[in-house]
């Protein structure tokens, strides 16, 4: 379904579909303010790009470590380019890349919801698929993926044949920060033209559950021109959590415009994130405060590829 979602996005947009749409007025009338998110759909790749995926991809120079990368759903469907950009800097990191195939949608949605068997037969096919192949660390680039996936323990420990394995899968999970950050960064990064503002909100799955919180920041401090600021109460939820912001509208807005208070406080031109749905939502907020002319918003792999010339 999110292969079809993408391939449906991809030919909404060159098509002119979109234009055609936004002056019928036909958005406004669509349930959830769907016409607030479609302002932030992210551009899509086209359906024969997203099939010419990577399988496997050599570490350029000494080679630190060996990974698989978990590309997730949502992720390869709407955020591709950032998939593509994540295997390009792990192997400019050091690492052997394997992007693992029959792997499937991590089943945090599912788990959200209460639909846990659903759940459950995701996680064993991702644990089947990904035993497949000898690797240091399963690496991911978003905070509910990884979540997930390092809960995957817990999801299964009651079943008897399959706890040893989530056991050993979740062990290997990581964030894209923790294993740039442990092959000891990224060589080459190009200093900034000029001084950039840089802020971060973190994704609150990354913090609470996989406890990554350093390694995103010392990523970007790494970065010659970039002047960090910390956010004021940058820990506190920027109301995307899943699908809230589309059920819940009204108080998930509230939170929000607390947060881009807090941004604003802090003069940035750029917010790094890790995780589409705070991506999105953080996007949805410079919308909202007519902000977008002179805020960017980026994932961190985004920013990070950025700097070390990679496109």
């Amino acid at each position: 379904m999110m292969k079809w979602s993408g391939n449906a996005f991809w030919f909404y947009e060159k098509s002119g579909m979109r234009k055609v749409v936004r002056k019928s007025g036909v958005l406004k009338k669509l349930p959830y303010h769907l016409d607030e998110f479609e302002k932030i759909i992210p551009q899509t790749v086209s359906p024969s790009e997203r099939k010419q995926d990577f399988v496997k991809i050599k570490s350029k120079g000494e080679k630190k470590a060996t990974v698989a990368f978990f590309t997730g759903c949502i992720m390869d469907s709407m955020f591709h380019r950032i998939n593509r950009l994540s295997v390009q800097l792990l192997a400019e990191a050091g690492c052997d890349v394997i992007v693992v195939p029959n792997q499937t949608c991590c089943g945090a949605l599912h788990a959200h919801s209460g639909e846990l068997e659903e759940a459950k037969r995701l996680a064993k096919q991702n644990i089947a698929a990904f035993e497949q192949e000898e690797v240091d660390f399963i690496v991911h680039n978003a905070g509910g993926c990884g979540a997930m996936l390092y809960e995957y323990d817990h999801l299964l420990a009651d079943e008897k044949e399959w706890a040893d394995k989530a056991s050993t899968f979740s062990a290997k999970i990581r964030d894209i920060s923790q294993v740039l950050i442990a092959c000891g960064g990224l060589p080459n990064l190009k200093a900034r033209k000029e001084e950039e503002r840089v802020t971060y909100q973190p994704s609150c799955h990354m913090t609470n559950v996989q406890k990554v919180i350093q390694e995103p920041m010392d990523l970007l401090k790494s970065v010659s021109g970039v002047h960090f600021i910390e956010m004021n109460q940058a820990d506190m939820c920027c109301g995307s959590a899943g699908i809230y912001n589309i059920i819940h509208f009204d108080a998930s807005m509230s939170i929000l415009d607390e947060k881009m208070k807090n941004m604003k406080a802090s003069d940035a031109s750029v917010i790094i994130t890790t995780n589409p749905g705070c991506l999105l939502q953080m996007k949805l907020g410079i919308e909202r405060e007519k902000l977008s002319s002179s805020v960017r918003v980026l994932h961190l792999v985004e920013y990070l590829a950025e700097a070390a010339g990679i496109s």
